[in-house]
């Protein structure tokens, strides 16, 4: 059984704003059912095809994935207080509620951090309210700076995928504050499994504007094919070797 000390959750908004016991196996086949029939996403390749090749490559990375991650476990207890792995409450498909699994990147007090920074700095509270992200970011450790320019911080959502409830590829799991940032498209965004890589990682990540993220996010759910999927995943590749527009 997991302890304290490996394991945490990072529960940063209101529990009120969810619905209690997550929500009715009729919510999510309404909202199933409100597909439309010419989005690609509601083919036989996305809904059976897909999962089955998330599967044969969680399996085929585990290999490198699983040592790896335990040499990045070890160097993460040893450099910083606090747990080795988090999982933060997130937006998944249909809108349930998905803890996202993820390497510990942040100080303990992570929180305390940011909010000196962006009292601080105007230059900081307007680049987190276009992004929702700075680019010297106090919260983050030395080690989790690295994790995150290589995103082997997200090694852990094999895991969410090996549950079902995310894929290799797809839009970014949000947070609730996020939803009204994606205004009229938010339905459509919540179609779609969310994914640990997506149009929005190999477009520039962290160096695009929220608007453009939200319409990458909906071209993927309105324009999706196995050949997307096999570019996208081409790509970030690159992006992972040249550490582009992660931070």
């Amino acid at each position: 059984m997991a302890t304290p000390e490996i394991f945490s959750s990072d529960v940063s908004y209101g529990e009120d704003r969810f619905r209690a016991g997550g929500f009715a196996e009729q919510v999510i086949a309404d909202a199933a059912e409100a597909i439309h029939s010419d989005l690609p996403i509601a083919s036989f390749r996305y809904r059976v095809v897909k999962p089955i090749l998330d599967l044969i490559m969680v399996f085929l990375s585990l290999p490198v994935a699983l040592p790896l991650g335990l040499i990045l476990a070890g160097l993460i207890r040893l450099t910083s207080r606090g747990s080795v792995l988090y999982r933060h409450r997130r937006i998944g498909q249909y809108q349930q509620d998905l803890y996202v699994w993820k390497f510990r990147t942040m100080y303990e007090d992570s929180d305390h951090l940011l909010e000196q920074r962006l009292s601080s700095s105007a230059e900081a509270r307007e680049e987190w309210g276009r992004a929702q992200k700075l680019r010297d970011d106090p919260r983050v450790t030395p080690i989790g700076k690295l994790l995150r320019k290589t995103s082997l911080d997200e090694i852990p959502q094999l895991l969410n995928v090996l549950a079902g409830d995310m894929s290799i590829v797809g839009p970014r799991p949000i947070v609730d504050e996020e939803r009204v940032k994606y205004g009229k498209y938010f339905r459509t965004y919540t179609h779609a499994l969310p994914g640990i890589t997506g149009l929005w990682q190999v477009s520039g990540r962290c160096d695009v504007d929220y608007p453009e993220r939200v319409q990458l996010d909906v071209r993927y759910v309105e324009r999706w094919s196995l050949g997307m999927e096999i570019k996208i995943l081409l790509k970030t590749v690159f992006v992972i070797l040249h550490s582009r527009g992660a931070y």
